[in-house]
């Protein structure tokens, strides 16, 4: 009885330290949302689709991509896989997260794996490499996701019902990248994620005329060589070092 009770307080615990880790990240979350509820309707999708999107999508940049290629009349195929590549970051989020998740059921890997959002990931990640290490971690990363999902739908929804009424002068557009910066900034802490941020910010400002914002994948793909390439030659600079000593 006293381990079973254990058990459900350290669930407890990590879930609602998730919901306080994940809370200050919907400062920028909520505007965003509100953002794409408002760019929703203006792209010529109906409330409800718009509102569905994020519940089905949920991820607010793929969200912003597709509304826009929505308002240019882009063909369906081109749609499909610029909002696909978009999402692929979600696939690397999944590789790392899965060293962590590997041995939990189906059904809840299948749950984390749809609240895997940038936020989610940033904060989960975090707590997954600090100590005191518990077998209940996943339900940090389901308090961090579910506080995100909530916020989403809701910010969303806002955009639907009021957006008309907001004045152009609140720029909530500035959400958007306000969100990914608040995201990024507290991961900087090594030099190849630091040159893998500068690379991908360079990229996205030399590629901003390619088509169909191709330009994303350009900096992602860009940001990540760059990372890689750098973990490499630390790695072997550390290696050559020790064969001196």
């Amino acid at each position: 009885m006293t381990n079973k009770f254990a058990h459900n307080n350290s669930a407890v615990s990590e879930f609602f330290l998730g919901l306080k880790d994940g809370l200050p990240l919907q400062i920028g979350v909520i505007p965003f949302g509100i953002v794409f509820g408002i760019i929703g309707l203006e792209a010529g999708l109906s409330p409800l689709q718009t509102f569905f999107m994020s519940s089905i999508l949920f991820g607010g940049a793929s969200q912003i991509v597709f509304t826009q290629l929505y308002a240019t009349a882009t063909p369906f195929t081109v749609l499909v896989t610029t909002v696909s590549a978009v999402n692929l970051r979600h696939l690397l989020y999944s590789v790392v997260m899965s060293e962590y998740l590997r041995h939990l059921p189906l059904y809840w890997r299948f749950a984390l794996g749809y609240l895997l959002t940038d936020e989610a990931f940033a904060v989960s990640h975090q707590r997954y490499t600090q100590k005191p290490v518990s077998d209940f971690m996943h339900y940090h990363l389901l308090g961090s996701g579910l506080i995100l999902w909530f916020c989403w739908q809701l910010s969303t929804a806002i955009g639907i019902l009021s957006g008309p009424t907001i004045p152009d002068s609140f720029q909530l557009e500035f959400a958007v990248p306000l969100t990914f910066i608040a995201v990024v900034i507290p991961s900087l802490t090594h030099f190849p994620q630091i040159l893998a941020a500068i690379s991908a910010g360079l990229a996205a400002l030399i590629f901003q005329f390619l088509p169909f914002n191709l330009w994303l994948l350009a900096a992602a793909f860009c940001g990540i060589i760059a990372g890689t390439v750098s973990s490499y030659l630390k790695k072997t600079d550390r290696d050559i070092i020790k064969e001196i000593k």
